[in-house]
């Protein structure tokens, strides 16, 4: 039984800045970091012991060489990830301040410039799980396109769906209804969800957080899962509704957690003889979402988001 997980969108350099309290006009020491959420959910799920493949596009620049390295040594599938010679590697650089505010200077390059017919269809139908993550593959482009065309293609297909919106506010400035719109076309494709509170109340338009999963449920989603960090995770299928608590932890970097979350709750699902079943069976839910808090509360105990993904074995341990 196949049970790989296709993940689509973004692969990209961050590049953070190390100095204190500095803006980027200021800033000198920047540390590179392999970055895009899907591609994180891929590593998590790799290094769970899952069957992951990434689709999207770097440039054939040395950053583009780093990032497929940096999935290829996480031992993900990177046969769909495509390497352009006409296209630069997108760049991402950031100052965080101390009061929590953040110097963002964006640079799109080769993600949005994935094209459907470069993709390897029988691929995108061989998949058992499709995660659509996305942080810019919504912003536009051709990747925009292949991005709604895949997921329909895997919903015509009764390929299990799964999409987190990844919404990143200093990428869609002055475009947040355009950000709303998309979000919702999407959301009724899909049988999983994952979003973070502020999300929820984003897409749905709705201050409470319940009344905004039903919205979700009412456009199309099947299971809706809402990360409350500390909290847990509040998770509906509609008939019914539990926030599942996490683990104590001391946190150290909370970078990639919810990429964690997702590539850990993918991988439990992958191993249902049939994913779209979930919505009908609580009970597994809620253990397949416990056990992505564990594993997303244990990346927050170490730092960098890739570096910090636990195996199965760490996992079964962690008290």
């Amino acid at each position: 039984m196949c049970n790989k997980i296709l993940c689509i969108g973004e692969l990209l350099i961050d590049f953070i800045c190390s100095d204190i309290n500095v803006d980027l006009t200021e800033g000198v020491n920047f540390i590179k970091k392999a970055g895009g959420a899907p591609a994180n959910v891929t590593a998590a799920i790799a290094k769970l012991g899952g069957e992951a493949l990434f689709a999207g596009k770097v440039g054939t620049d040395p950053f583009g060489r780093f990032l497929k390295k940096t999935l290829d040594e996480a031992q993900v599938d990177t046969s769909m990830l495509i390497l352009d010679n006409n296209s630069k590697t997108t760049l991402a650089f950031v100052s965080l301040k101390s009061d929590g505010e953040r110097d963002f200077v964006f640079n799109r390059g080769a993600d949005e410039l994935l094209y459907y017919n470069e993709l390897d269809e029988n691929k995108i139908i061989a998949s058992k799980i499709i995660h659509f993550g996305s942080a810019t593959a919504l912003l536009g482009g051709p990747s925009k396109d292949t991005y709604l065309k895949v997921m329909k293609l895997a919903r015509s297909k009764g390929i299990f769906i799964s999409f987190d919106p990844n919404f990143r506010v200093d990428l869609w400035k002055g475009r947040m209804q355009e950000f709303i719109e998309v979000s919702r076309q999407c959301l009724k494709y899909a049988d999983f969800v994952k979003v973070s509170d502020e999300e929820v109340k984003t897409i749905s338009r709705k201050e409470d957080i319940e009344a905004g999963v039903e919205v979700f449920h009412d456009l199309g989603a099947k299971v809706v899962a809402v990360t409350l960090g500390k909290e847990g995770t509040f998770i509906s299928n509609r008939k019914e509704k539990a926030t599942i608590g996490s683990i104590k932890i001391k946190t150290i970097d909370s970078t990639g957690a919810g990429d964690a979350f997702v590539g850990a709750s993918l991988y439990q699902i992958s191993k249902i003889e049939d994913p779209k079943n979930l919505v009908n069976n609580f009970k597994k839910l809620k253990e397949i979402i416990a056990f992505g808090n564990k594993v997303g509360a244990i990346v927050c105990t170490k730092m960098g988001a890739i570096a910090a993904l636990p195996t199965i074995e760490e996992v079964e341990k962690y008290n």
